[in-house]
């Protein structure tokens, strides 16, 4: 059986084909050093001159380089130099129920990018319940009634519309926290000590995340909205539950739940390779600060193995009275961003690293309303720790356009020609 195997592998490699071109930044034309070249099963990366060589007997390849938009490259057209375009991300949260191309939220977050430095969205793709925005191929999910109350009637369309206007488009995908899921398989769902499903403050259910099955399910929907046109997933509360006294598949120490999130995301690498996706974790603000995985299987050393961007959730009201040597970290905006991201420089490079900002007002300490200084000083310490920019959290998506740089009027204009 070993002999028939090498056989095939033999003659794989002698249909394929080698490539090779040069990666270069579109706006200055250097080379781009590390750009990632897949095809759906293997990738290489650019050297110094950003040059690559690759092996393929398919008829794309696929580019990702941080802070740059994702290149798909038709072999059939010969293009051996790459230029890919620079992008700072400034995204909007999009509300599963502002996704509707019909709402006023949509409408509204839609004439902020057109007016203002905002250039992408973050769209629920998979909600903390489990729904779907848009009914996907996964026919579990859609068994489970998952797309009943979706909020985009054609995913295509919508796409479509967020192309034509150069949106970058980013599909939040809510990974272990699932009632649907959970209540549709109690054997791989967390149980608490009773044997009943464990719900949260929120009163959902969560699936195990050391069980294969949660696995397959969330990544088997990611694919189809990589499939469908997102330029990047970004996974949602992809980690263990907060709350002790749980029963799971394994025992949970730090290694095993630090493992169980490392597969996932290397299954998730693997399968979205072939679309050239960009793959992005939210995590919890504290694990800049943290050295252990605070108990939730969040390492920073380890997800960065297998995701492209980092994304901690650094709102200011989310941090304890005193941190940062303050008495509340929400009167401070500018040091909480900025100190959080310098304290992780040792273990990932600030240009992986894209926060969650906080657009709502302090609800823990002060009550002191997010305004415009408040917004603005936030993004200020992402752009003065060089990240690869930002993503603004409302929980209505409701957002001031006050809050951010207007566009100039000659590109205003030379936008719309185009």
């Amino acid at each position: 059986m070993k002999s028939v195997f090498f056989i095939l592998f033999v003659f794989k490699t002698l249909l394929s084909a080698s490539f090779s071109g040069i990666i270069v930044d579109k706006t200055t034309s250097l080379p781009i050093a590390n750009a990632i070249v897949s095809n759906s099963s293997i990738s290489t990366s650019s050297d110094a001159n950003g040059s690559y060589i690759i092996n393929s007997d398919e008829k794309a390849l696929f580019i990702k380089a941080y802070g740059y938009k994702p290149y798909k490259l038709n072999l059939d057209d010969n293009v051996t130099a790459i230029k890919l375009e620079p992008i700072t991300v400034k995204a909007l949260y999009l509300t599963f129920w502002g996704a509707n191309i019909n709402s006023k939220t949509i409408k509204n977050i839609l004439d902020i990018i057109d007016k203002t430095e905002i250039n992408s969205i973050v769209v629920d793709v998979k909600n903390e319940y489990g729904s779907t925005s848009y009914k996907t191929a996964s026919d579990k999910a859609n068994g489970y009634g998952a797309a009943n109350n979706r909020t985009i009637k054609d995913i295509q369309s919508f796409i479509s519309l967020m192309k034509s206007k150069n949106i970058y488009t980013i599909a939040r995908i809510v990974t272990f926290k699932d009632e649907l899921q959970a209540s549709n398989n109690f054997e791989y769902a967390i149980k608490n000590k009773k044997n009943e499903l464990s719900r949260d403050a929120d009163k959902m259910a969560w699936i195990d995340p050391f069980d294969k099955r949660s696995h397959e399910y969330t990544v088997a929907i990611a694919e189809d909205a990589a499939n469908a046109g997102f330029d990047e997933i970004n996974f949602d509360y992809i980690r263990f539950p907060a709350k002790t006294e749980l029963k799971l598949s394994k025992e949970s120490t730090e290694e095993n739940r630090v493992k169980a999130i490392e597969d996932f995301l290397l299954l998730a690498k693997n399968r979205l390779r072939k679309y050239g996706t960009f793959i992005s974790v939210s995590i919890y603000g504290d694990t800049c600060w943290r050295e252990d995985d605070t108990g939730i299987g969040q390492k920073i050393e380890s997800l960065s193995k297998h995701a492209d961007y980092i994304a901690p959730m650094l709102y200011p009201s989310g941090f304890a009275q005193g941190s940062f040597g303050v008495k509340y970290p929400a009167d401070y905006p500018y040091i909480t961003i900025y100190k959080s991201i310098k304290n992780i420089e040792g273990k990932i490079d600030s240009k992986r690293v894209r926060p969650w900002l906080q657009s709502f007002k302090d609800y823990a300490h002060s009550r002191r309303e997010y305004k415009k200084f408040e917004i603005r000083e936030q993004i200020k310490a992402t752009d003065d720790i060089k990240t690869s920019g930002w993503m603004m959290w409302s929980p209505s998506s409701k957002y001031n356009i006050d809050c951010f740089v207007k566009k100039e009027k000659n590109a205003l204009i030379l936008g719309s020609t185009l």
